[in-house]
Order: C-alpha cells, then sequence, then structure tokens
C-alpha cells in the first residue's frame, strides 16, 4: 500500500537514513552501557551499576521508537547488530576500562547520539518532516543531559 503521509519520497528516503545512523549510534551506546553496568568494579560499584542500567533501560525504549519511525516511514529497521553498528562511529571496547574511563567513554559516546541526533533535526526539517525532528530533538535532549551528567561525575 502506498504511502501518503505528506512527505515526498526522497524526504522520506533522507529522513530514514537519519535515522539508522541515530539507531546505530543508540544501538553501541546501548551495548557499550550494559557491558558497563555489567562489568563496572570499584568503590563507585553500587552507585554506577544502577546508573548504567538505567541509562541502557533508556536506551532500548529509543531503540524502538527509532525503528518504528523508520518503519512509519515506508522501510525496514535494520533487523541485525551487524546493519545497526554498520552506522555507528561509537567503537566497542577491547577489554574491561575501568570506571572513571567507562563514564568518560559513556558521556562521549552520549555526545555522538546527540550530533547525530542534531543532524538528522536539519535533514527532517528540510524535507518538512516534523514527526522525525521531533523524535530526534528529544533524543539529542536526553543525549547532553546524560553527557553532562555523566562528566559531571567525574
Amino acid at each position: 500500500m502506498s504511502i501518503n503521509i505528506g512527505l515526498a519520497e526522497p524526504a522520506r528516503e533522507e529522513s530514514v537514513s537519519a535515522l539508522k545512523k541515530v539507531l546505530g549510534e543508540t544501538y553501541a551506546l546501548y551495548m557499550q552501557t550494559h557491558g558497563y553496568h555489567w562489568n563496572v568494579t570499584g568503590p563507585r560499584f553500587s552507585s554506577l551499576h544502577t546508573l548504567f542500567e538505567t541509562q541502557y533501560n533508556e536506551l532500548w525504549m529509543a531503540l524502538d521508537q527509532i525503528a518504528e519511525r523508520i518503519r512509519s516511514l515506508g522501510e525496514y529497521a535494520p533487523g541485525s547488530s551487524r546493519e545497526m553498528m554498520a552506522e555507528a562511529s561509537i567503537e566497542p571496547d577491547d577489554g574491561v576500562p575501568d570506571a572513571d574511563t567507562m563514564v568518560a567513554n559513556l558521556a562521549k559516546g552520549h555526545e555522538a547520539v546527540s550530533r547525530a541526533a542534531k543532524r538528522g533535526v536539519e535533514v527532517a526539517e528540510q524535507g518538512g518532516d516534523v514527526v522525525t525532528a521531533d523524535l530526534l530533538t528529544v533524543r539529542a535532549d536526553v543525549a547532553e543531559k546524560t553527557a553532562w551528567m555523566l562528566r559531571s561525575s567525574l
């Protein structure tokens, strides 16, 4: 069935491309955050373990929202880790960093999500896709606030 949501096909395609980038960054950050939750050690174990759990749960929900927006625009969302990670600049860790490095890495990861989301807002606005722009504005806001809180804990 054809899609008639007030967006031309090229605008939908551009929005989908931007959303896939944000999805990839969010997925990479989710995986990193969840791994840190499992492996954090040290005197701040309890507080960081809980903080990382809160953050990976929020990221998990964001993944669903982003993927469902891709579907709403008429495209299939990436369905494998490989497809999602192909869009990410956030690199997985080799080994287990110390707690402060984990916090710093996560702050940088949230900044990467924010940058991707802001680029996506620009693309969506150019195509008249206010729904995608709104979703990505929220993602940038959450990412920037989370990055600030992580930086403040160092």
